[in-house]
C-alpha cells in the first residue's frame, strides 16, 4: 500500500515559478500543500499568481471554484510547518550546499516516514541525497516549466534510493496525470542531457556562418517538424538558464566535447541580452524591431535539419547505450518533456541508423572533433541493420 493517499500532505519548498506550479499540480490532484519559503514576498506572489490562473480555470469549466483548490494550501514562512508531511518536494536555487542544508534541517524535523524529493535539474541527486541521515528516502522529481501543463516529470533514484519508495513516487506522478519517466542519476538526467545539440549545434552553424538564426529556425520549423526554432527557443528560455544548464553539463562529464557551451551564447548572457525577458537576445523585441527574413533555401535546411537531428539521434542511442533510461522512457521524455515530432529512437529507424552514422562520421572526418564522435551503440545497430523501437 503506498504511503501517498489523497489525505497525504504534501510539503513544496520555495515559492518561485517552479514551487508554486508544482504545489498548484498537487492540491488540483487533491493533497492538502504546504508551501514554505523564507521570503514573504514570494510567498504573497505566490498566492497571489495562483489565484489569477486558478480563476481563468473557473472560467474555462475546467475547476468549479477557485476555493477548491486554494482551501488545500497553506502558506508558509516557518519550516515546522513541513512537518507533518509525507512528500516534501524542494524547488529552489541550483546550489548544491545550499540544497544540502536544507535538506538536512527538514530531515531532523520530519517523521522516519517522509519522502524528500528535489527538482534539480542539473546537480547530482546523489549528493544531495548525502546529506540526509536517511538517504534511502531521498530522490529526485524533476518537473518541467510550467509544471501545471508540462506532463513529463523524471524520477531519478539516487545511489542510495530505495527502490519501493521510487516506484511508489513513480505510481503518485501517474495519479497527478504526469508523465514519469525513470533517469540515472547522471548530468541533465535525459532532456537536459540528449537535448543539448538543439541548442548548440544550431549555435554552432551560425558561428560558422552556415546560416543565420532566423534561417535555421525556419528550417527547423518547417523542414525538421519542432515547434520552435533552437535560437527562439533559447530566447524563450532565456540564456541565464539554458547557457548555464549547458555550461553545467558540460562541466559534470568532465568537458566532454559534445556539451561543449557557445561564445556566442556567453556573450549574449555578459551583456545582459537574455532573450525575451530582457528584450533582446538572438533576436530584438523591442517594439517595432525589424525581424530578420529567412533564406528559404530548402536543401539548405534539409542540411540543417539533418545535421542537428543525428546530433540528437546520436545522444538518445548513447543514453540508452549507458543505460540512462529505458527505449520507451526515451521517446517519452523527449516528445512529453520538450515536445518533438517524434521520438529520436523512432527517427533513427525511420532514417536507418547507416543514413546517421554516415553523416555523423562525415562530420567527424570533416571537423576531427570529439563532439561529432558516434556511439558505440549506433554503428552497432548501422552494421547489423537492426532497429531500436522494433
Amino acid at each position: 500500500m503506498s504511503r501517498f493517499s489523497t489525505d497525504s500532505i504534501v510539503g513544496i519548498i520555495g515559492a518561485g515559478a517552479m514551487g508554486s506550479g508544482i504545489a498548484q499540480v498537487a492540491a488540483m490532484a487533491g493533497h492538502n500543500v504546504v508551501v514554505y519559503d523564507t521570503n514573504a514576498v514570494a510567498l504573497g506572489n505566490s498566492k497571489d499568481k495562483l489565484e489569477k490562473i486558478l480563476n481563468r480555470l473557473v472560467e474555462k469549466g475546467k475547476i468549479e471554484s477557485v476555493e477548491s483548490i486554494t482551501s488545500k494550501i497553506i502558506y508558509a514562512a516557518n519550516l515546522s510547518a513541513l512537518e507533518d508531511c509525507s512528500l516534501i518536494i524542494e524547488a529552489i536555487i541550483e546550489n548544491l550546499d545550499i540544497k544540502k542544508k536544507v535538506f538536512a534541517d527538514v530531515e531532523a524535523i520530519v517523521s522516519d516516514d517522509c519522502v524528500i524529493a528535489t527538482n534539480t535539474s542539473s546537480l547530482s541527486v546523489t549528493s544531495i541525497a548525502a546529506a540526509c541521515n536517511k538517504a534511502e528516502r531521498v530522490l529526485g522529481l524533476h518537473f518541467f516549466n510550467p509544471a501545471p501543463l508540462m506532463a513529463l516529470v523524471e524520477v531519478v533514484p539516487a545511489v542510495q534510493s530505495d527502490d519501493a519508495i521510487v516506484q511508489e513516487c513513480k505510481a503518485l506522478m501517474s495519479s497527478w496525470k504526469k508523465v514519469p519517466v525513470i533517469a540515472k542519476d547522471t548530468p541533465g538526467f535525459i532532456v537536459n542531457r540528449v537535448a543539448r545539440p538543439f541548442y548548440g549545434e544550431a549555435i554552432r552553424m551560425m558561428e560558422e556562418g552556415i546560416a543565420d538564426a532566423a534561417t535555421i529556425d525556419w528550417a527547423m520549423t518547417e523542414a525538421g517538424g519542432f515547434r520552435m526554432g533552437p535560437f527562439t527557443l533559447t530566447d524563450y528560455i532565456g540564456h541565464d538558464v539554458n547557457y548555464v544548464v549547458t555550461e553545467t553539463v558540460f562541466e559534470s562529464f568532465f568537458y566532454d566535447p559534445r556539451y561543449k557551451p557557445s561564445f556566442s551564447q556567453k556573450r549574449l548572457l555578459e551583456a545582459g541580452w537574455l532573450g525575451r525577458k530582457t528584450g533582446r537576445g538572438f533576436f530584438n523585441y523591442a517594439e517595432g524591431a525589424a525581424q530578420p527574413e529567412p533564406n528559404k533555401d530548402t536543401v539548405l535546411a534539409n542540411n540543417i535539419v539533418a545535421r542537428v537531428v543525428v546530433m540528437l539521434i546520436n545522444e538518445a542511442v548513447d543514453a540508452l547505450h549507458l543505460n540512462i533510461a529505458s527505449a520507451e522512457d526515451l521517446e517519452l521524455a523527449m516528445t512529453k518533456g520538450v515536445n518533438y515530432p517524434k521520438g529520436l529512437l523512432v527517427w533513427c529507424d525511420e532514417w536507418g541508423a547507416d543514413k546517421v552514422l554516415n553523416i555523423l562520421d562525415g562530420l567527424y572526418n570533416e571537423y576531427h572533433e570529439d563532439r561529432y564522435r558516434a556511439s558505440a551503440l549506433l554503428r552497432k545497430a548501422a552494421a547489423n541493420g537492426s532497429k531500436f523501437m522494433s
